[in-house]
């Protein structure tokens, strides 16, 4: 069995390709998009896919192991031989026949030439269970999770309303500051939560009013009157 080969592009064909090795040419068989990298006389690798039957033995090469992997596991399907896996292999790339089958995407599959509705259709239910171990990245599913909470924000003056907690700890910065809040007899005016004052500052606000009217003693020159 031959499972890679090394040597020089002596002809390419419509749907096969020589690869001269030491003075041997191998006929091998490859979609049209492997086809269309190269060009004769360059140095070429490819990964070979044997077929042998009674009447001949037929190379199939691939760029990647990827697409060998591919073009085997295709052929599983009802319907899909080694002509119709490189017909799907030259339209789609391996990623891309991954994200057609996860996704159900079966018109897409349909494209390739040979491949009606139904057999697309066969290929993508078949399939699918085994695209994400054939597929090296996958699909890339958007992260739909909420935003972050905004970053706290430093308390300036002692009537705002903001964010001085992060919302991770708003909850314990509101009861303080509803305890704050009613000892003062007053509430949120405004409807929104306040943040938690520093405790001189409840206290004075949690103080009553008659505080501030308090008579104090005059003094005069150091002398009390």
């Amino acid at each position: 069995m031959i499972g890679k080969l090394r040597g020089k592009v002596d002809a390419i064909g419509e749907s096969f390709l020589i690869v001269d090795v030491n003075g041997v040419g191998y006929e091998v068989q490859a979609s049209a998009r492997t086809l269309r990298n190269l060009k004769i006389g360059e140095e070429v690798s490819l990964t070979i896919d044997t077929h042998v039957r009674e009447d001949a033995i037929r190379l199939f090469g691939f760029s990647r192991e990827l697409e060998r992997s591919w073009f085997r596991t295709l052929q599983t399907v009802q319907g899909v031989g080694s002509k119709v896996a490189l017909a799907l292999l030259g339209t789609l790339s391996p990623q891309e026949l991954a994200n057609a089958i996860a996704l159900s995407d079966w018109a897409s599959v349909e494209e390739a030439p040979g491949i009606g509705k139904k057999l697309a259709q066969r290929i993508v239910a078949e399939l699918k269970d085994k695209a994400p171990a054939l597929s090296v990245a996958g699909l890339h599913v958007a992260d739909v999770a909420g935003a972050a909470p905004p970053p706290a924000r430093e308390c300036g003056r002692r009537g705002d309303v903001g964010a001085d907690q992060s919302r991770l700890s708003a909850g314990a910065g509101l009861k303080r500051d509803r305890h704050c809040h009613e000892g003062a007899g007053r509430g949120s005016r405004d409807g929104k939560a306040h943040p938690p004052r520093p405790q001189g500052a409840c206290a004075l606000r949690a103080a009553p009013a008659v505080e501030f009217l308090r008579p104090q003693p005059i003094t005069a020159r150091g002398v009390s009157l």
